[in-house]
């Protein structure tokens, strides 16, 4: 029998032949390749760039001046300058660790409106108010030059290179759009005028010492480049754009952000621009690109803090409260604030409302944050990497970390000093917390070196009390312990009195000499009598009566006296109330804890011509916390 034809198989359905093993029918997408993950970039030595910043969450010294401190500056020359508010300038030294006061100047009699460190950090000038320039050598702490104006400065710039025969210097008008450049050492007649370079008052003038360039800012928004003398203030030749449409100098105009302050990076290729959006902008030098920007305005602080928490909202809600103040202000606050770069440009250092940020340009992180539990809101930076004057020879980043014993030379201090809004003092981040400098239970870190307000008096005043006081009292008896709480708020003298007698053992051993059973206990008295005791400062002082703390209860804590201001160191608690002592005599306490005790003892058998009991109840001890 013949056999029907079978249909011809699909290729590969079966196990003969010379066929694939391939499955049939439609077959799922290929897998595609993972993509490959970016490459993390990682900058080299940053553990060593890093050892040579500061570190410390809490600033380690502060130094006063009479007034607001409105500029700070660190020189070449290991100097430190700062000036205030009211034409003070005060030079200090940097030694091996911390600084020393040097020389104190009445530079001007009007605020200081800019003030300038040249390249090699031999001179410093300063502008102000009253219409006058004045040039100080800074080696010699000195003052040189005195240059009239004429107009109401705005900032200042030296702009000549390191070993220049002419010291020039540029200054802006506070009002009018003109730059005029002056012979340091010289006159009042300008070298050279900008009436038209710039269409609004400039906010800053900086000069790149590398490529012997100024660029200047103003209140237009608008950054230029020009040249000093010795490029006949012209347009640079060395940079690499013609015109400023090829570069992202508009960016700020774009933003209608008004360029606050700029600072250049050590080699002279880049340079931070803060501005009054809160936007940190770092830009190419040579092509006038931009670089990076940091957004730190007040809406990403605020979605940080919904989503991620940084702080406790009250204390944040403070901190918002502070910048929303420093928007407002005209002299101080964001046409204050200034970033600076590292001794090896790849990090910025800036404040912000949570602390100092310390980020890494190149990776784009913040590495760190310093200052994070003060809540002084810090605005201008200079930041100190030098030497001690021992050190004489560079070193590499190769010698800083090769194992090298001939290499190993005395530590750089770095340090970053800060001034602060609102505040005469300037402050000094470094790598040591406050609390390894004294180690004497209280800090000494704010350093009194001007006579102090009244109103700083009466702080520093109330804190020493506040050291000294405490807000709970534990009365250890032969008959038992008495808590009570105190009131130094209400009664501050009273209840420093009593606290600083408890701590120096003044009541320990001390009688309760008289005792009126349903009535009061009463105990202080060092000849356990009635007639004896004093305070703390000797005799007697003022009662202190408030209208909230009555002899309305029993168990009420108030001083014995013998007429009005006429308190010692003798005191009574009641057992019952005894509103007819009210404005008489000083309530501070009340007893929390220990009535029975209280009342065990007001049960004590008593002599009745004296109200002493026949056997002894002592105080053996009173601790204050």
């Amino acid at each position: 029998k013949s056999k029907m034809a079978s249909p011809e198989r699909p290729p590969g359905d079966g196990d003969d032949g010379d066929v694939d093993d391939d499955p049939i029918g439609p077959m799922p997408a290929p897998e595609e390749e993972a993509p490959k993950p970016k490459k993390r970039k990682v900058l080299e030595f940053e553990n060593v760039y890093l050892e040579s910043l500061p570190t410390a969450n809490m600033y380690e010294r502060s130094y006063m001046h009479r007034d607001v401190v409105s500029h700070i500056r660190a020189t070449k020359t290991d100097f430190i300058i700062t000036a205030s508010v009211d034409g003070h300038v005060k030079f200090w030294k940097k030694q091996e660790e911390g600084i020393e006061f040097v020389k104190h100047f009445r530079a001007h009699l009007g605020a200081i409106e800019g003030l300038s460190v040249s390249t090699d950090g031999l001179l410093m000038c300063t502008v102000s108010s009253d219409k006058s320039l004045k040039v100080f050598d800074v080696v010699n702490f000195d003052m040189i030059t005195m240059i009239k104006l004429g107009y109401v400065p705005g900032c200042c710039e030296w702009i000549y290179p390191p070993g220049a025969a002419i010291a020039s210097v540029a200054v802006s008008l506070k009002e009018e759009a003109v730059v005029h450049v002056y012979d340091g050492r010289g006159d009042s007649q300008p070298l050279h005028s900008f009436p038209t370079l710039h269409s609004k008052p400039c906010t800053f003038i900086k000069y790149n010492h590398v490529f012997d360039t100024v660029v200047s800012g103003d209140s237009n928004c608008m950054i230029e480049y020009w040249s000093g003398p010795t490029g006949d203030y012209k347009f640079p030749n060395g940079v690499q754009f013609e015109y400023k449409t090829d570069t992202d100098l508009y960016e700020l105009a774009k933003n209608k952000a008004i360029p606050c302050s700029l600072s250049f990076s050590p080699d002279g290729r880049q340079f931070v621009v803060m501005a009054s959006d809160r936007k940190v902008r770092v830009f190419w030098f040579l092509t006038g690109k931009l670089y990076r920007v940091f957004d730190e305005t007040l809406m990403v602080y605020s979605e940080t803090q919904k989503t991620k928490p940084q702080l406790p909202q009250m204390d944040f809600s403070r901190r918002m409260a502070q910048e929303k103040d420093m928007d407002k202000s005209a002299s101080e606050g964001l046409k204050s604030v200034n970033a600076v770069f590292d001794e090896s440009g790849n990090f910025i250092l800036y404040p912000t409302m949570l602390g100092i940020k310390v980020v890494n340009i190149y990776t784009c992180k913040c590495v760190r944050m310093l200052a994070k539990e003060e809540t002084i809101r810090f605005l201008q930076l200079a930041l100190y990497q030098g030497r001690s004057a021992k050190t004489t020879a560079a070193l590499t980043i190769e010698m800083q970390v090769s194992d090298n014993p001939g290499l190993q030379q005395s530590n750089a201090d770095p340090t970053l000093f800060c001034t602060a809004m609102k505040k005469n003092r300037f402050y000094m981040l470094t790598q040591r917390e406050p609390e390894e400098v004294s180690k004497s239970g209280e800090s000494e870190r704010d350093v009194f070196n001007e006579k102090p307000s009244k109103e700083e008096q009466m702080a520093a005043t109330q804190a020493s009390t506040e050291r000294r006081v405490g807000d709970t009292a534990s009365i250890h008896t032969t008959m038992g312990d008495v808590h009570i709480r105190l009131f130094p708020k209400e009664c501050p003298k009273t209840v420093e009195n009593f606290c600083v007698h408890s701590r120096n053992g003044y009541y320990d051993g001390q009688l309760f000499h008289r005792i009126i059973k349903g009535f009061m206990i009463q105990t202080g008295d060092p000849l356990g009598n009635g007639t004896g005791g004093e305070s703390i400062w000797g005799g007697e002082f003022e009662d202190e009566f408030d209208r909230n703390l009555r002899h309305d209860r029993p168990y009420t804590l108030s001083m014995a006296n013998a007429g009005p201001d006429t308190n010692g160191s003798q005191f009574f608690i009641t057992v019952c109330p005894t509103p007819w002592l009210d404005n008489k005599h000083t309530v501070f306490g009340r007893v929390t804890k220990g009535m029975e005790v209280v009342h065990s003892i007001s049960q004590a058998k008593t002599n009745p011509r004296n109200d002493k009991p026949f056997e002894d109840v002592k105080i053996v001890s009173i601790i204050i916390k």
